[in-house]
């Protein structure tokens, strides 16, 4: 996030557009630049990956460029999609690795308005840095998850005496699911998510994870997508050995407390998820977000 100083001189041949495919190098070096903790390698992996994604009609691909004189100095990416919801669909855009250079700081603002333009579009910030928080707030974003809670779902017995079975996105059920979850399941699958279904004697449940590391060596899955948080409690053991056996004995879920039936325990103020617009998000869904197309 940035720091806008209103008393910097302004620019001449300043102007902000959608990135295209053209600009994907200065992206990337720019975004390097911005988040050195990503090489500028990572960040063009990252495009590529937004290159393969298809947005809504009518919204951006990539993001917004802040372009001085024809040279990159400032960039926003946007992730836009459309989720089911409540029998209808609802578009959603994830604000993501947002960087202006600084001397260009003072037209930041440019970038936001832009990305924020569409009307019935609901916005999502899932990695706000705790510095950003009130600069998010002043901006009407409103906070929709408090924290993180870590389970450890192998240690969970079996539910009832049901048998259930995992297996992964590729194959189909044999028993009802929706078609909306098996593309879902495959997208992200495709961008290096775990995907599996849990299936019962009645019906499949989608499941969706992204590989992580806690402090850069703890070996975790946080979760991206279900239905809903109480089909993973549900599924508690089997999902957990399922992610043992792929080396992610921990999971990560946003929550606002801790979850009932889970083990584990809650962090609040860990990686808080804002929103702004008329679909208030649910627990247990960053489909389609930074976390799960871009790996950050």
């Amino acid at each position: 996030m940035l720091v806008v100083n209103a008393n910097d001189p302004p620019v001449n041949g300043l102007c902000c557009r959608q990135i295209d495919q053209t600009d994907i190098d200065a992206v990337a070096t720019l975004l390097a630049e911005g988040f050195p903790v990503h090489d500028r390698q990572f960040w063009q992996n990252a495009l590529a990956r937004l290159t393969r994604h298809e947005p809504p009609p009518g919204l951006p691909k990539y993001g917004y460029l802040l372009e001085s004189r024809g040279a990159a100095v400032g960039a926003i990416l946007v992730i836009c999609s459309t989720m089911p919801a409540n029998d209808t669909a609802a578009t959603r855009c994830n604000l993501s690795s947002w960087y202006v250079e600084p001397r260009f700081r003072a037209y930041a603002p440019l970038l936001v308005s832009r990305a924020l333009q569409h009307k019935n579009v609901t916005y999502t910030n899932v990695s706000a840095a705790p510095h950003t928080r009130p600069i998010i707030e002043a901006q009407g974003f409103s906070r929709y998850s408090e924290g993180i809670f870590v389970a450890m779902p192998a240690l969970q017995g079996p539910f009832g005496n049901s048998t259930v079975e995992i297996f992964d996105a590729q194959r189909q059920p044999r028993v009802d699911f929706d078609r909306c979850d098996q593309e879902i399941l495959q997208e992200h699958a495709a961008h290096g998510c775990i995907s599996l279904w849990c299936a019962t004697s009645e019906r499949a449940y989608p499941f969706v994870f992204r590989p992580r590391l806690v402090r850069g060596f703890v070996p975790c899955a946080q979760l991206i997508y279900c239905r809903d948080v109480g089909d993973l409690v549900r599924f508690a053991g089997p999902i957990g050995r399922a992610l043992a056996w792929r080396g992610r004995p921990l999971v990560l879920i946003d929550a606002n407390g801790p979850i009932p039936g889970l083990l584990g325990w809650f962090g609040r103020g860990r990686m808080p998820k804002y929103f702004k617009g008329p679909q208030r998000p649910r627990l247990g869904d960053l489909a389609y977000t930074e976390y799960a197309l871009l790996g950050v």
